[in-house]
């Protein structure tokens, strides 16, 4: 071998042999356990960035192991193709979508192709190719045909300037991230996939995740955010129209309701223009509901804001206390929870505390303290606690908590009201009135109405050679060629198409499926293949995905159920979700962020002034925290680069950028080279001990117990936990102690257990750095890939340790340590550490107050 390693060469080489060998193609076998690998797929945005890097070399460690384990590995890759920030992109760059997806595509399947991950790049699929979208737009003819879709009107983000609808994510205060212009609330018809209807499933199954993160479970529950209450009906006082209307409203605090003094409704409610008519509230009214139509509507900008509200000059009769109730319009209610009504009971709940003090509104106590009264003057907060009930008819005295049934009961009885179950959860609005996105499969006929179009006709084709308008608009609905159409149903030529685009999650919420037979073109999937693969085994991407993607593709499961397509309700069986790669910043006084490169030795490279260091933040293009992969892969290598992302921190925890780290893996890798190098001749020709510890002698015993524990510990470290940092340390050990094999020795016994040791250290550390493990298996005397090889076993009478390293603190800080012999009792132990000498100096005088052993490892002293 040579005496250098050369990762250019040895990595050019490898891939080739890779890909000439096909050795990552799989296919359905009966007969070998599956293993489902999968990394969330990237949007082709031009190059992959270290967080593309270090997200798919944990999947790559991962799926390499389970090959040497004897799984059957499914590990594909593929491209999120479709959605904005194509658009946006081609915007910038003033070129057409399509040809910037496809040109990117081509360039990021180049770079991972370069860092050597083991894709089945056979089963490759896009989501803007037609045969892909081709099958969604058949799931929406099913879903629609069994009500699963609909289509009405909605309120979307809307944009004047740009003359299109904004997702909420590009709404930045209020305003268009494009033109900074502001954003107003618009009704649009748009249309709608029924998942409240699996909400209930949804959050039930949430408890048999056992393999996905707490936080991600806690996440997509409160997303779904199952309440329990009553819904209750407050007649409007003088209805228009003389038919008895009433507004309903869900509350989850009905024991409160005696307590209710005003009625809010969202701006948006559609009885807030029609309860001001003829009141001489209406210009008030409707200069209020533009101004709201102007402002950020989640959840949590409302949160924020200072309550307003403006009274409509109508009013609701509470249906228990018989109260005259105002209702008002006002900002903190929001129309996408619960009826977009509050019954507003200011004595015990904040934001209608503060809104009625800020209007001069009654407030009523109706749950008090169970040891003290509250004056309703006196409130400075609304009183939220347990208590007894007051001002409430028959209900007073109980505690307010086990009225809450009985109150829902009694509005059951007498027909104000019902017990009900809410969800936060809200249908899936997919329509978009973007170009760059699956057409939705839907005809317009004005003698038919809504028709859908037939499955033969389909896919729907996206028109690529389409121009975007100004200002990013969608072309379509101006396309003649691709707007009107013949009505499926009756034939007329002067039907039209619908020209909105799916949401791209419609895209990534089944592309998992569709691995498993990407070429199949007789439906969605090949029901066999979907059997045997499916579901994911492992699944790996970033928390942000934590509810859209994740609840969209259980969602989507469900339905793929329902229809009988597949036999399972969840997806995906674990979920890792891997933490950011950060790095620090650094800014120059006159040019502000800079490149790493830019300011290398501390000195703006622009301007020459000193350069500022701020804090790790995670890399972004933004701030020029960045390193470029290819950078690394030219300097380094992929081995490299994938032994840093690795080492430098467990997967779910955040990655600090290091040179040093980078270096240091680069100086480890050539430790092991250098070393086999010296070596390879002795052990060429050697077989690999693997008989009993007791037949070696005590010089070569302490290497080979190395190398099983070694063994065992890496073993543990990737199967149990994917800890492999603690795995790489692990083989840096066992590195350590084969330095310490001197090879002047020339015995046939030492060259066994060198060659067992350095076969070890080969097979351990192959998932992880895949082509200098090929070499040195190669040089090794090995014919076959190291991929081909099954994973090291270890020896279970070569794991017994006949020293032990006890480590000794006193009050709490490590002050010494010493060996003792494997089978020494506590009571030796705690004599040893009281007698040693380091130990002794901490100790002093000082009366002993406790003194533990813990399993033999550590004997803490507090004095």
């Amino acid at each position: 071998m040579d005496k250098k390693y050369d990762p250019k060469t040895v990595e050019s080489k490898w891939q080739s042999y890779w890909d000439e060998k096909g050795l990552f193609k799989c296919k359905e076998d009966p007969d070998r356990e599956k293993y489902y690998l999968l990394e969330m797929f990237p949007y082709p945005s031009g190059r992959i960035h270290m967080g593309h890097v270090r997200n798919y070399t944990i999947g790559d460690v991962v799926a390499r192991y389970k090959r040497m384990r004897g799984f059957n590995v499914l590990h594909p890759m593929g491209w999120d193709a479709f959605g904005m920030p194509a658009e946006n992109a081609a915007i910038a760059n003033n070129t057409h979508p399509a040809g910037w997806t496809y040109n990117n595509i081509k360039t990021m399947r180049s770079q991972l192709k370069r860092i050597g991950f083991s894709y089945d790049w056979d089963r490759e699929i896009a989501t803007c190719d037609p045969e892909y979208y081709r099958w969604e737009q058949w799931l929406f003819l099913k879903m629609y045909e069994r009500g699963m879709a609909y289509r009405k009107e909605s309120f979307v983000n809307w944009c004047n300037t740009c003359t299109t609808v904004l997702a909420n994510e590009q709404v930045e205060a209020g305003m268009c991230w494009r033109c900074g212009k502001h954003v107003r609330q618009k009704k649009l018809w748009q249309w709608f996939l029924r998942i409240t209807d699996y909400a209930e499933d949804l959050l039930a199954y949430c408890d048999k995740l056992p393999g996905w993160p707490d936080k991600v479970i806690t996440m997509q529950k409160n997303w779904i955010g199952k309440s329990i209450g009553a819904q209750i009906r407050f007649p409007i006082e003088n209805a228009k129209d003389n038919s008895e209307k009433v507004i309903p409203v869900f509350t989850t605090r009905q024991d409160t309701v005696f307590g209710a003094t005003f009625m809010c409704l969202a701006p948006e409610h559609p009885l807030v223009s029609e309860l001001s008519k003829g009141t001489g509230q209406e210009d008030k009214i409707r200069e209020f509901v533009e101004q709201m139509s102007m402002q950020d509507r989640s959840d949590k900008a409302v949160e924020n804001y200072e309550k307003e509200g403006v009274f409509t000059g109508s009013y609701c009769i509470n249906p228990l206390s018989g109260r005259r109730m105002p209702i008002y319009t006002a900002n903190f209610a929001l129309m996408g929870y619960g009826t977009g009504a509050v019954m507003s009971v200011p004595a015990h709940d904040q934001r209608d505390f503060e809104f009625a003090k800020k209007y001069g509104l009654d407030i009523i106590i109706v749950v008090k303290p169970s040891d003290k009264n509250i004056d309703a003057a006196a409130m400075t907060e609304a009183y939220t606690g347990e208590g007894v009930m007051v001002n409430s008819g028959r209900f007073d005295g109980m505690n307010n908590q086990k009225a809450l049934d009985e109150i829902a009961s009694f509005l059951d009885e007498k027909g104000f009201g019902e017990k009900t179950v809410n969800f936060r959860l809200r249908d899936w609005g997919i329509s978009r009135q973007r170009y760059w996105g699956a057409p939705i499969p839907i005809v317009y006929c004005k003698k038919c109405g809504v028709v859908l179009v037939q499955e033969e006709d389909l896919p729907v084709v996206l028109p690529e050679e389409a121009d975007l308008l100004p200002g990013g608009r969608s072309p379509l609905a101006g396309l003649d060629y691709f707007a009107r159409t013949r009505c499926p149903k009756c034939g007329s030529p002067d039907a039209k198409r619908e020209t909105d685009t799916m949401d791209t999650f419609v895209e990534s919420s089944w592309y998992f499926e569709r691995y498993c037979s990407a070429d199949y073109n007789c439906g969605m999937f090949d029901a066999k293949a979907v059997s045997y693969w499916m579901p994911v085994d492992q699944y790996i991407g970033g928390v942000e995905h934590a509810i859209l993607h994740l609840l969209y593709s259980r969602y989507f499961t469900r339905v793929l159920k329902d229809l009988g397509l597949v036999k399972y309700k969840e997806p995906f069986t674990r979920l890792l979700t891997q933490g950011m790669v950060c790095k620090e910043t650094a800014s120059c006084p006159e040019h502000g962020f800079l490149f790493p490169e830019e300011a290398k030795g501390g000195f703006c490279k622009k301007c020459g002034k000193k350069v500022i260091i701020g804090r790790v933040e995670k890399m972004s293009k933004s701030k020029k925290n960045v390193i470029d992969p290819n950078i690394m892969l030219k300097q380094y290598g992929a081995d490299v680069t994938r032994l840093f992302c690795l080492f430098a921190a467990p997967p779910e925890r955040d990655l600090e950028w290091s040179d040093q780290g980078v270096e240091g893996g680069y100086r480890f890798l050539n430790r092991i080279w250098s070393l086999a190098a010296v070596w390879i001749d002795l052990i060429k020709e050697a077989i690999p001990f693997s008989g009993s510890p007791d037949e070696l002698d005590e010089s070569i015993l302490i290497l080979y117990k190395k190398a099983h524990q070694t063994i065992k510990k890496v073993t543990d470290d990737i199967e149990g936990r994917f800890h492999f940092n603690t795995a790489i340390s692990a083989v840096m050990e066992l590195v350590n102690t084969m330095y310490g094999i001197d090879p002047a020795a020339k015995s046939s016994e030492a060259a066994g257990v060198m060659r067992f040791a350095m076969e070890s250290i080969t097979l351990l550390l192959s998932p992880i750095v895949p082509h200098f493990t090929e070499e040195l298996w190669y040089a090794l005397g090995h014919k076959s890939s190291v991929l081909l090889e099954s994973w090291p076993s270890y020896r279970e009478d070569a794991l017994v340790r006949d020293i032990l390293e006890i480590v000794v603190q006193v009050n709490g800080k490590l002050r010494s340590r010493f060996s003792v012999s494997a089978d020494a009792n506590d009571a030796a132990i705690k004599e040893m550490a009281l007698s040693d000498e380091r130990a002794r100096k901490f100790i002093d005088d000082k009366p002993i107050k406790k003194i533990i052993v813990v399993k033999k490892k550590l004997v803490s002293i507090v004095v």
